[in-house]
């Protein structure tokens, strides 16, 4: 659920941010952008984040899971 709720808020602020920044820097540099330098990110592309973000969270959660599963309830407990 954690990344879940990254990759729900980290992708919308990235290219929220990424259109807020990118345009500010070529402004301070005298440069008028195109939007073919703005416009970067597509909906396929910007899914396909939201899932390497998914399955990167799934693979550091296996690690603690599969040792939680495998340790006895009090031993758990105990190193919390």
């Amino acid at each position: 659920m954690t990344g879940l709720a990254g990759g729900a808020l980290g992708v919308p602020l990235g290219v929220t941010l990424h259109g807020w920044v990118v345009p500010a820097m070529g402004h301070s540099a005298g440069l008028n952008l195109p939007d073919s330098v703005l416009a970067v990110y597509h909906a396929t592309e910007l899914g396909l984040l939201v899932l390497g973000g998914l399955l990167i969270a799934v693979l550091g959660a296996l690690l603690p899971a599969s040792w939680a599963a495998r340790v006895r309830t009090a031993t758990a407990l105990r190193t919390e």
